[in-house]
């Protein structure tokens, strides 16, 4: 490869390579001022398991910002299901199946789904059937949200931390299961490399050099196995990460392997030519918010495990968590490009930079500050690349 297939592309992944530089940087620099406590092997499970419910409400807001929309009621949202389910563990389950908590930390994963995908619908319907823009509708949906957690709570603080329901947001697998998983992670990622090439090879795609392709999943499989080894000098794999890893292996893809996905990027792309194209334009966005009303519903029922309790102040501020997320991971505020990993790994700088901060006793204030300049930013260089692009 010559030196200008190499600068080509370096500039067609460069807001990959910030992303990773700037967690790289924060990382670097944390270290450096907490004398190492900050990589250490219980902080970086904390982080991760930090991370997790900004994670899901920026999976759908990938989608969500892709079609060119936006949802300010993700984080009343996830906070809405958090004090349901836990009037739910607290009050209902234990009147109508005592003693079976597993059962009732099953069903009230069952209700936390479907009180998301619900409202989600709710809203999608708003602002697909209806043609209320997304800002508005979404606008209105967190103020009824944050209405309902104070009926459902009374301003009271509701116990969600029974057994069962807990390991939810709390529990960690046995070191051996971890590295059985981590194993199984390695081989399916080489599986997958082997299986593409031999599908561009049959659609007549030009294949890159193999070596490329197997030190990109080598790379990858370093990462995973380091993971592992980290988080297992502490306590294990945690289950809400677990949880989470295998969300984003399923909406990244619906969005890059599916007629649904493609339809999302073709809409944010163009949406005169998608609709020319045959592109049912109502549907799709329609679909696109009900998918974030369940992640939502994810995200609340993990967030009243994690917790332990529904509060009134439930789910308050995910939301610009998630949309910072999903612009540091290259998520364009214009519409038409974002991936699900990216959204990730920019939940995990955001989780980075709140952890970081905290350690070195940042005044709450200057926290807001910081993270709001870094959203700025983010903001500012994807416009950049998007005009020189």
């Amino acid at each position: 490869m010559n030196i200008s297939s190499l600068g080509k592309r370096f500039r067609e992944n460069i807001q990959t390579y910030i992303i990773i530089i700037l967690l790289i940087v924060i990382w670097g620099v944390f270290a450096v001022v907490t004398e190492g406590n900050y990589l250490s092997s219980q902080n970086i499970s904390n982080l991760f398991r930090q991370m997790a419910v900004t994670s899901f409400l920026a999976a759908g807001m990938v989608l969500v910002m892709v079609i060119g929309g936006i949802d300010l009621s993700v984080g009343k949202l996830a906070g809405f299901v958090s004090v349901v389910v836990a009037v739910f563990q607290r009050d209902i389950w234990v009147k109508i199946i005592p003693d079976q908590p597993i059962l009732a930390a099953g069903l009230s994963v069952i209700v936390g789904l479907l009180t998301g995908l619900a409202f989600g619908s709710f809203q999608a319907y708003i602002i697909a059937y209806l043609r209320v823009p997304s800002f508005i509708t979404t606008l209105g949906g967190q103020f009824i949200l944050n209405g309902g957690i104070l009926l459902v709570t009374q301003g009271k603080t509701i116990a969600a931390n029974q057994p069962g329901f807990s390991a939810i947001g709390q529990a960690y697998l046995p070191t051996n299961t971890g590295w059985i998983i981590a194993a199984g992670v390695v081989a399916l990622l080489f599986v997958l490399m082997f299986r593409d090439r031999r599908t561009k090879v049959k659609y007549g795609f030009t294949l890159k050099p193999i070596y490329q392709d197997i030190l990109k999943v080598a790379f990858f499989a370093v990462l995973v196995l380091l993971y592992v080894y980290v988080v297992n000098k502490f306590k294990g794999i945690q289950v809400p990460v677990l949880i989470l890893a295998m969300t984003v292996i399923v909406v990244s893809y619906i969005s890059t392997n599916t007629r649904f996905g493609r339809y999302a990027y073709a809409l944010g792309g163009n949406r005169e030519a998608a609709r020319l194209s045959g592109i049912n334009i109502k549907k799709q966005t329609f679909l696109v918010f009900v998918l974030m009303g369940l992640l939502c519903g994810l995200g609340g029922v993990v967030l009243a495990s994690y917790v332990g309790y529904g509060t009134i102040s439930a789910g308050g501020g995910y939301e610009l968590d998630a949309i910072a997320s999903c612009v540091l991971g290259g998520t364009s505020t214009l519409g038409g490009s974002g991936t699900i990993f990216g959204a990730v790994v920019g939940a995990l700088i955001m989780a980075s930079l709140n952890t970081g901060l905290q350690m070195m006793n940042v005044s709450p204030a200057l926290q807001y500050v910081l993270r709001g300049l870094v959203l700025v930013l983010a903001v500012i260089i994807d416009v950049y690349f998007k005009k020189s692009n």
